[in-house]
């Protein structure tokens, strides 16, 4: 077994270096690799060979994990391109900063609701809703790569959805229990 250096992780499953995934290719071209590499497999080969083997399917995991979910995926394309992301770098447009106050307004008032659950569907479907906005934008971004800088600001956007949407969960989560 032989390392992939310099390989991104397109190339590592044989695919276009495209926001565009056919998950469907990704997935089979994953099992195929892990079959391949998995550390079982080199039960009798040398301590080198079995590490190797152990570092290839760790690789293998990680590639895969990145490019089966848009948000890791925008992110590691855009790393390829040479923009860097900081998760501490909070400046934003003022309009989106509101609508998320807003929603975290609504998400902390869901409890008071009359029914409960009924507003915290309504609030998730307005997030999901946002969230497959995004997703659109990096596709028509990441097709047209005139200035990839943007995407920055639609990751960034991406990532409050997501934790707005994990917060519903949690909440959600707890309202069944606080029922029961």
């Amino acid at each position: 077994m032989q390392p992939v250096p310099g390989k991104n992780h397109f190339d590592l499953f044989g695919l276009p270096l495209s926001f565009e995934v056919n998950q469907e290719d990704l997935s089979l071209r994953y099992r195929d690799l892990q079959r391949a590499s998995h550390p079982d497999r080199f039960a009798n080969a040398s301590a080198q060979e079995k590490l190797l083997s152990v570092q290839q399917a760790a690789l293998i995991n990680e590639a895969f994990q990145t490019l089966k979910s848009p948000l890791p995926r925008a992110r590691y394309l855009l790393q390829l391109h040479g923009i860097e992301l900081n998760d501490n770098d909070t400046a934003m447009d003022p309009a989106f900063l509101m609508e998320q106050m807003e929603l975290r307004e609504a998400l902390s008032e869901v409890r008071n609701n009359d029914e409960p659950f009924d507003e915290l569907n309504r609030l998730r479907d307005r997030i999901e809703a946002n969230e497959r906005e995004l997703v659109e934008a990096l596709q028509q971004l990441f097709a047209v790569g005139d200035d990839l800088k943007q995407g920055k600001d639609l990751v960034q956007r991406m990532q409050f959805m997501q934790r707005l949407l994990s917060e519903v969960d949690e909440l959600e989560e707890t309202l069944v229990h606080d029922a029961g």
